[in-house]
């Protein structure tokens, strides 16, 4: 009976660290919906390299992160993408909480990151 017990705390442990997971996308996934408008996507890697080179249509964080509720579509559906540098990155975190915190239900996360995107051979878009 113990032995079940223990089971059960650690799978209700480690329930509880993934729920702070967001899903992962592709830069190919990030791509197509880049290119048909019907997402969300959030650089968060900071303005100055927001504006050497980010995801096309892409979003910089930090001039949107205080008026987040404003920017974002009424549908809650819509889906939203958070990248950072790359797959060791966390920074992601901040934007896609601040999502999920708003009611976003389709919260994902680009762990290529935009180091993952120009090693794909993606272009990126450049605006101050």
């Amino acid at each position: 009976m113990n032995k079940v017990i223990t089971l059960l705390a650690a799978v209700l442990v480690s329930a509880s660290v993934l729920a702070g997971e967001f899903p992962n996308v592709g830069v190919k996934e990030v791509q197509k919906l880049s290119n048909s408008g019907k997402a969300v996507i959030i650089d968060v890697n900071g303005s100055e390299s927001y504006v050497k080179g980010h995801v096309p249509g892409a979003l910089n964080y930090d001039s949107i992160k205080d008026k987040l509720a404003s920017v974002l579509p009424e549908d809650k559906n819509t889906p939203i993408v958070a990248y950072c540098g790359g797959p060791k990155c966390n920074a992601y975190q901040e934007a896609a909480k601040a999502a999920e915190k708003l009611g976003y239900k389709n919260v994902k996360h680009m762990s290529a990151g935009i180091s993952g995107w120009k090693e794909a051979g993606l272009k990126t878009e450049k605006k101050s």
